[in-house]
C-alpha cells in the first residue's frame, strides 16, 4: 500500500529526477477528492491528449470540459519536455479498468491483457497526459519521451515500485489506444535503465608483491672457490649471475663479465665490494673475493636479493 506524498514533495521528487516542472495555479489543492478517495496509489498511467498546442492542452487538462470536469490528470507533459502540474489528488484520467491489471500492478508483475472495466482507476493511479494527436503520425520528440521516462522513474523510485507499475491507458481500459506512437514496453525499458543501480566500479586487483631472488651461500661459495685458472668445466650456479648483476649495479664489474661463472673478474669485483662497499669491514686477506654471509647479506640488501645460508 502506498500513500501519495505531500504535493510539494511530489513536485520536488520530479525535479530530483531531472524533470522541468511548471506549477500551474492552485494545482496542489485542485482535485476531485469530494467525489471519492485518492489512494492507496499503485502505479503511473500514461495518456495522450488528442490536442495541439501546449497552452491549450494544459488549460484543457486543468479545467476539463462539459461532462468531465478537471483536473484530467496530475501532470501534462508538453512536446517541449516540460511537466505542467495541474492537479493533485483524485483526477478524472483513468476511469474504470480491469481488476486483473490492478492486481498485477500491485504485485509488481507484468499486467495481462485488459478485458473488463469494473475498478476505479482514478483512485489508484498517478496520471500524466502527454501532448500528442494520438494518430500514430504526430511525432514524439525525444525531449518529451525523456520527460515521461523521468516522471515515471521518479514516482517508482519514491514508492519502491518496479517498471510493471508503469502502464498506458490502453493497458487499463478496453478500447483505449493511448499512448499511441510509442510502445509502453519501450518506455518501461527506458524507465528500467534509469532505475538500475549504478555499477560499482571494481577495484583492480593489487599487483603481486615481487619476490626477491635468493642466493644460496653454500652453492655460491663452491662456485667462487673453484680455481678460476684450473682446467675443466667451471662450477656454475644461477645465483652467481644474481651476484654478478649486483656487482655490475654497484659499478664494480663490467657488464660483459656478467656470464654466470665466478671467475677472476667476478672474484676481484667481489673483493672490491668487501673492501669498500660493504662498510669497509674487510681488509687484507679478509677481502679475498669469496662471499661470506655478512658481506653477501649486505650486497643483497642493497641490490634486491636475499641470502639462504
Amino acid at each position: 500500500m502506498a500513500t501519495p506524498p505531500p504535493a510539494p514533495t511530489f513536485a520536488q521528487l520530479l525535479r530530483n529526477e531531472g524533470a522541468t516542472v511548471v506549477e500551474v495555479g492552485d494545482w496542489e489543492t485542485h482535485n476531485r477528492n469530494h467525489k471519492g478517495p485518492w489512494g492507496p496509489v499503485h502505479g503511473v498511467m500514461i495518456h495522450h491528449t488528442v490536442t495541439r498546442g501546449s497552452a491549450n492542452t494544459v488549460e484543457l487538462c486543468r479545467a476539463g470540459y462539459t461532462g468531465l470536469p478537471g483536473p484530467l490528470c496530475h501532470g501534462v507533459i508538453t512536446k517541449d519536455g516540460r511537466v505542467h502540474l495541474v492537479g493533485y489528488g483524485r483526477a478524472n484520467h483513468a476511469g474504470l479498468g480491469d481488476p486483473d491489471v490492478l492486481a498485477a500492478v500491485i504485485a509488481d508483475r507484468r499486467a495481462p491483457v485488459d478485458d473488463e472495466a469494473t475498478v476505479d482507476g482514478n483512485r489508484h493511479f498517478y496520471g500524466f497526459e502527454c501532448e500528442n494527436m494520438g494518430d500514430g503520425e504526430d511525432p514524439w520528440p525525444e525531449i518529451q519521451l525523456l520527460a515521461i521516462e523521468r516522471v515515471a522513474a521518479a514516482i517508482c523510485r519514491h514508492h519502491g515500485w518496479n517498471v510493471n507499475s508503469v502502464i498506458g491507458h490502453l493497458d487499463w481500459q478496453p478500447g483505449k489506444s493511448d499512448p499511441r506512437g510509442f510502445t509502453m514496453a519501450s518506455m518501461r525499458e527506458r524507465v528500467a535503465k534509469r532505475l538500475a543501480p549504478a555499477a560499482t566500479p571494481t577495484k583492480p586487483k593489487p599487483l603481486p608483491t615481487p619476490t626477491k631472488p635468493t642466493v644460496d651461500l653454500s652453492r655460491l661459495r663452491t662456485a667462487a672457490l673453484k680455481d678460476p685458472k684450473a682446467k675443466g668445466t667451471p662450477v656454475t650456479y644461477s645465483g652467481t649471475r644474481i651476484v654478478e648483476a649486483a656487482l655490475v649495479d654497484a659499478g664494480l664489474l663490467e657488464k660483459p663479465r656478467l656470464d654466470g661463472h665466478f671467475g677472476t673478474a667476478t672474484r676481484d669485483a667481489y673483493a672490491a665490494w668487501q673492501r669498500s662497499k660493504a662498510g669497509g669491514s674487510y681488509h687484507g686477506d679478509d677481502a679475498d673475493g669469496v662471499p661470506g654471509k655478512d658481506s653477501l647479506t649486505r650486497l643483497g640488501a642493497k641490490h634486491g636479493f636475499t641470502v639462504v645460508a
